[in-house]
C-alpha cells in the first residue's frame, strides 16, 4: 500500500520549491527595481517583466498553505500558531504588493507612482526575508510539549539562524530576479547591462550569505547532522549550481544563470524538507514530542480523496502557467515604454 502521508510532505515539498522558484523572481525584480531604473520609463519596463505573472506565481503558497492544511492539520495548526508573526507579515506583503502593481498606473503623478513604489519595493523585500527565516525555524524546531501544542514566546523564532536564513532566501531571490531580467530585457538595452551587474554582485553576496547559513547549520549546530552519504544529493547538487551561476555570468549564458539560480533554490528547498524528514516539525523540548509525518497526517480516506483531487487539478495549473509564459515570452524594452503626459 502507498504511503500516502510520506507522498504527500514529499509533494507538499515539491510545491514550496515550485513557489520559489517562481515567486522567487518575482520577489528579486521588485526589490532591484530602485536600483537599477533611473526613469519612468525604467521603472514601466521591470514591471511589465513580471506584470503577466506575479498573480500565477501566488497561486502555489495558496496551494503549498491548503495542501499542509488538509494533508497534515496538526503540522499546519502548530506551525502557524509558533510562527503567526512571520505568516500574518508575508500575507499584508503579498497583499501590498498586489495592491501596488494595480495602483501605480491610476494617477499619473510623481508623489503618487513613488508611494507605491516604496509600496512594492517593502513588500517584495519582506517575504523574501520571511520565508527564509521561517524554513530555518522548521529546521532549528520549536518548543513544542507533549500535547503537541507551542511553548514558546512570541520572539522565539528570532535568532542568529532564522536571520541567516532570511538573509540567505533574500539574496538568492534578489541574484534570480537579476537572471530573470537577462532574459526579458533587450540584449541592447541599458537595463540589460545593469541586470548582469547586478546579478554579479549579488552572486557574491547570496554565495556569502548561503555559505554562513550552512555552516551556522550543518558545521557549528550539527542541526543537519543526521545525513547521510545519500541525504547529501541535494545540499551537493545545490553547491554546484551556485557556482555554476558564476560560470554562465561569466559566459553570458544568460539562459544557464537563470536555469542555476532557479536549480539553487530548488535543491536548498529539497534540502531543507530532506533535512526534516521523517519529521515535519522538531521540538526542542524532547525527540519524544517530534511532529512527524505520521502522526500529523489526515486520515487515510482524505488523503486519497486528497491525491484524486490532486491529479486532476496540478496539470491544469502547469499547462496554464506554461502556456502564460509562452505567450508573454517577448523581451521588454525600456524605450518602446509610453509616458502619459500629466504631473511627474
Amino acid at each position: 500500500m502507498t504511503d500516502l502521508p510520506t507522498l504527500w510532505f514529499v509533494l507538499t515539498a515539491a510545491i514550496f520549491a515550485i513557489y520559489f522558484f517562481l515567486d522567487g523572481f518575482d520577489f528579486g525584480v521588485g526589490a532591484l527595481q530602485p536600483f537599477l531604473a533611473r526613469t519612468e520609463a525604467e521603472r514601466r519596463a521591470l514591471i511589465r517583466t513580471v506584470g503577466p505573472f506575479w498573480a500565477a506565481n501566488e497561486v502555489w503558497v495558496i496551494l503549498a498553505a491548503g495542501v499542509i492544511f488538509a494533508a497534515f492539520p496538526h503540522w499546519y495548526g502548530t506551525l502557524m500558531t509558533a510562527l503567526y508573526p512571520e505568516f500574518a507579515l508575508i500575507l499584508l506583503a503579498l497583499i501590498g504588493r498586489g495592491v501596488a502593481f494595480e495602483y501605480r498606473a491610476e494617477i499619473n503623478h510623481r508623489r503618487w507612482r513613488t508611494f507605491w513604489d516604496v509600496t512594492s519595493f517593502v513588500t517584495n523585500l519582506l517575504p523574501a526575508f520571511l520565508w527564509g527565516a521561517i524554513m530555518a525555524n522548521m529546521v532549528r524546531g520549536l518548543p513544542i510539549d507533549a500535547s503537541g501544542r507551542f511553548d514558546g514566546s512570541l520572539l522565539y523564532s528570532v535568532n542568529t539562524f532564522s536571520v541567516l536564513g532570511g538573509l540567505a532566501t533574500l539574496s538568492l531571490f534578489i541574484l534570480h530576479g537579476a537572471t530573470y531580467l537577462l532574459l526579458r530585457l533587450d540584449d541592447n538595452d541599458v537595463l540589460h547591462g545593469r541586470a548582469r551587474r547586478a546579478a554579479l554582485i549579488w552572486g557574491a553576496v547570496a554565495s556569502a550569505l548561503v555559505l554562513a547559513f550552512v555552516y551556522q547549520g550543518f558545521i557549528r549546530t550539527g542541526l543537519f547532522g543526521t545525513f547521510g552519504l545519500q541525504e547529501w544529493l541535494f545540499p551537493l547538487a545545490a553547491a554546484v549550481n551556485l557556482g555554476l551561476i558564476w560560470l554562465a555570468l561569466t559566459l553570458k549564458r544568460d539562459t544557464l544563470a537563470f536555469a542555476a539560480t532557479g536549480l539553487t533554490i530548488v535543491f536548498s528547498t529539497a534540502t531543507i524538507f530532506g533535512s526534516l524528514y521523517p519529521n515535519v516539525l522538531p521540538s526542542t523540548l524532547g525527540d519524544a514530542y517530534n511532529l512527524t509525518v505520521q502522526n500529523t497526517a489526515s486520515e487515510p480516506y482524505t488523503l486519497r480523496l486528497l491525491t484524486w483531487v490532486g491529479a486532476a487539478f496540478l496539470p491544469l495549473i502547469i499547462g496554464y502557467q506554461a502556456w502564460n509564459f509562452y505567450v508573454f515570452r517577448q523581451r521588454i524594452r525600456a524605450h518602446d515604454e509610453k509616458i502619459p503626459g500629466g504631473h511627474d
